[in-house]
């Protein structure tokens, strides 16, 4: 098998290779049914059974309650900034957004096209490197929302955001959903592409109160009304099965790791060791607020442009991959996410060390 190296990439992001390997032997054939997983139909007695237990298996690892609905979309993130004011949000209505980054700024400007959309908080100010304290609401918001984690600016809001009364939380987690407990209840609808920390490009989690689904809007083509999807277990149109069955495999082993708690602290401490790190460095800086860093996302510059792309050029020759910053920033990125082993982490602060020390005496 070729040898894998260590992947940094902030998505589609690195899976367990325990996962991989059972895919891979299921993909002529799916147990003894004799047909592979890629091939099973949805409405298949084996696929079916896959879907129930991806589920039992979410509302176990998650503590959501029974008057939550479970949904596995397609579209992405990017598809439920519209689809969420699309059902909550009239002419009339006012949505309050905080604003941490370009994820929220696109969640924001999908709203407009519906609604009030209202900045209650913001940290462009200092281009993003901080989660705001300092909330500004409406007078009476339909909902708020907020991204939890942001990949692009390496930072991650440390508890849930408190919304004023009669307005629902809506929190963006497609980065870091699953990787330490989340209060669902406080929540009335989270959403979060999986390709980061539960499976494989092509699923969107949707974790709505019932409520909620049987309040949307019902003047909207099918394909975008909650309780379409609700009412038939996703499986209006074709799901994208195998991702399903993927992300029923990531959180099997998240079970097996100990569940939410566990995963928490294990993404404690593999952050912890590059921070510190980063903290004792003469040459590397973090970019995000001591108080506001995120622990799927540790993002870092040395202040040079040149030295930053001569390091991100030696990394890659030693086998470290994608900790390229997004273009919109640049400099270094480092996506430690559920998935990603610790190992990796030694092993880039060690080669770090060594960069540092070189262009010390150099």
């Amino acid at each position: 098998m070729t040898r894998r190296i260590y992947n940094f990439s902030a998505g589609p992001a690195t899976l367990p290779v325990p996962v991989l390997e059972e895919a891979r032997d299921n993909l002529l054939s799916l147990g003894s049914t004799g047909i592979g997983i890629l091939e099973h139909s949805h409405r298949g007695k084996a696929f079916v059974a896959v879907y129930e237990e991806t589920e039992a298996l979410c509302r176990e690892l998650g503590g959501i309650p029974d008057d939550y609905e479970v949904l596995f979309l397609q579209g992405g993130a990017s598809s439920q900034f519209f689809m969420t004011p699309m059902n909550f949000l009239s002419a009339d209505d006012t949505a309050d957004y905080l604003v941490t980054g370009s994820w929220a700024k696109k969640a924001i400007a999908e709203a407009k096209r519906f609604g009030t959309a209202h900045v209650a908080a913001t940290s462009e100010d200092r281009n993003f490197c901080y989660t705001p304290s300092d909330v500004s609401y409406s007078d009476r918001p339909a909902y708020v929302h907020f991204t939890s984690n942001n990949t692009i600016f390496g930072t991650q809001f440390k508890s849930d955001p408190q919304v004023p009364e009669g307005a629902f939380l809506v929190c963006d987690a497609s980065s870091d959903i699953f990787s330490r407990p989340i209060d669902v209840a406080s929540h009335g609808l989270i959403y979060a592409g999986t390709q980061k920390n539960l499976g494989p490009s092509g699923v969107t989690l949707v974790i709505i109160r019932k409520e909620l689904v049987e309040r949307g809007s019902q003047d909207l083509p099918t394909m975008l009304q909650y309780r379409t999807h609700a009412k038939t277990q996703s499986m209006f149109n074709t799901p994208p099965t195998f991702g399903i069955y993927m992300v029923g495999l990531v959180l099997k082993w998240l079970r097996d790791q100990g569940g939410l708690s566990a995963m928490e602290a294990h993404n404690v401490d593999k952050a912890g060791r590059l921070y510190g790190f980063l903290d004792d460095s003469d040459l590397f800086q973090t970019t995000a607020d001591v108080d506001s860093r995120s622990l799927m996302n540790v993002t870092f510059v040395t202040g040079d442009a040149d030295l930053d792309a001569e390091f991100l050029t030696e990394a890659t020759e030693a086998g470290f991959d994608t900790l390229k910053g997004h273009r919109s920033v640049g400099g270094m990125r480092a996506s430690l996410y559920n998935a990603f082993p610790v190992e990796g982490v030694v092993a880039l602060v060690q080669f770090m060390g060594d960069f540092e020390e070189r262009h010390r005496t150099a």
